[in-house]
């Protein structure tokens, strides 16, 4: 391979995209728009549920309870009703996500030591969030019967009794348990994903569209060179936005780095190469720009997006997906930079996922050089 021919495809590639203002546009405007968009309206936490309560006792015992809904950060007690057709308005408006009704012999039930059914009423339409929001509920309500438990004990046995267990949960490697600190490095993966599938699938095709190839072939430029002159101007590019994307995650989102900043930009190099060169392959094959950016659109940025782990749980899909998802590179590359940032590891632990990297940048740069052996010939 000649340098010399190298850095020839590289300049003319540097010198369209800087002409091409949309070009440059959608390499670095489109992924800082999607980090600033998916890290402030993407987000798990479920804090302050905001909830409507029945008290048909309305006594210290029912108040109490209650209290510790309107004491927890995870719910907002926004209004107390009068009948269960205000708390379905309520639901029915989306005032409120979750009813409270406790029953009228509350306090006579506890102070006898019985059971008290207390009514939970959820709106099952946000399935995700009505499920942890219940969980809270549940937990709380699970806390004030142990409460009541132990005082009852501690009147008939004149001692103060103690609970047998003492949990102490402690949180490793996100111990605020917020979920930008985990989707922020996740977005670094579909930033440079949107790079390989919006850009670097044109440019081949592009060539093909403009008439420009046939000039191309004629030159002694090889294919080699065509293939990494093409990519470098891109590979650039996406170290750009990935500077970016770590500064952002740092100085405007406050996600903590944990491990080695080399470390993090060696491995999204690597990840880097393999994504353009699998936007370049797809790029040889299609010969159209249109056709080229669907394909790459549905074969690189949708898996990337839906089976990485990067908001959906690879462990909660079907099984069928979950074996696809072994072949969707974002896959280790997202475990890779949630190690980095969150765990603070390196390679002596995530290895075996770097070099499935390797192998995956490579097979594609390879099969795009075969193709467009294909196409030159």
């Amino acid at each position: 391979m000649n340098l010399r021919r190298t850095w020839a495809v590289t300049r003319k590639e540097f010198i369209h995209v800087l002409r091409d203002v949309q070009s440059l546009g959608m390499a670095i405007a489109i992924p800082m728009m999607m980090l600033l968009m998916f890290g402030y309206a993407l987000t798990l936490d479920v804090d302050n549920v905001p909830m409507v309560t029945w008290d048909r006792s309305s006594t210290a015992e029912s108040r109490e309870f209650i209290s510790h809904f309107s004491g927890s950060r995870y719910f907002s007690i926004k209004n107390y009703v009068n009948n269960f057709r205000e708390i379905e308005s309520a639901l029915d408006t989306r005032k409120a996500l979750m009813g409270l009704v406790i029953p009228e012999d509350f306090a006579q039930q506890i102070k006898t030591g019985h059971k008290v059914p207390v009514q939970l009423i959820v709106d099952g339409s946000d399935a995700n969030t009505s499920l942890i929001a219940i969980g809270y509920a549940e937990a709380i309500s699970l806390t004030y019967s142990q409460n009541i438990t132990m005082q009852q004990s501690s009147r008939i046995a004149g001692t103060k009794q103690k609970l047998p267990l003492d949990v102490r949960p402690r949180v490793w490697f996100n111990p605020d348990m917020q979920s930008k600190n985990y989707i922020i490095p996740g977005l670094i993966a579909i930033i440079m994903m949107v790079i390989a599938a919006l850009i670097t699938s044109l440019t081949v095709a592009r060539e093909w569209e403009n008439g420009t190839m046939e000039q191309l072939i004629s030159t002694p430029v090889k294919r080699s060179e065509l293939i990494f002159g093409k990519l470098i101007p891109y590979f650039v590019i996406g170290m750009v936005d990935v500077t970016l994307a770590v500064l952002m995650g740092e100085f405007l989102f406050d996600v903590p780095l944990q491990g080695s900043v080399l470390l993090l930009f060696g491995i999204a190099a690597i990840f880097l190469v393999g994504t353009l060169g699998m936007g370049i392959m797809i790029s040889v094959i299609a010969k159209n720009q249109l056709v080229a950016s669907q394909l790459a659109m549905v074969t690189t940025f949708l898996p990337s997006f839906l089976l990485s782990g990067f908001v959906f749980s690879i462990a909660n899909m079907p099984y069928p997906l979950q074996i696809i998802s072994y072949a969707v590179p974002a896959r280790y590359f997202v475990s890779l930079i949630k190690g980095i940032y969150l765990k603070g590891i390196g390679l002596e632990i995530m290895g075996f996922e770097a070099l499935l990297l390797v192998v995956y940048g490579t097979v594609v740069i390879l099969i795009a050089h075969a193709k467009l052996k294909k196409k030159l010939g």
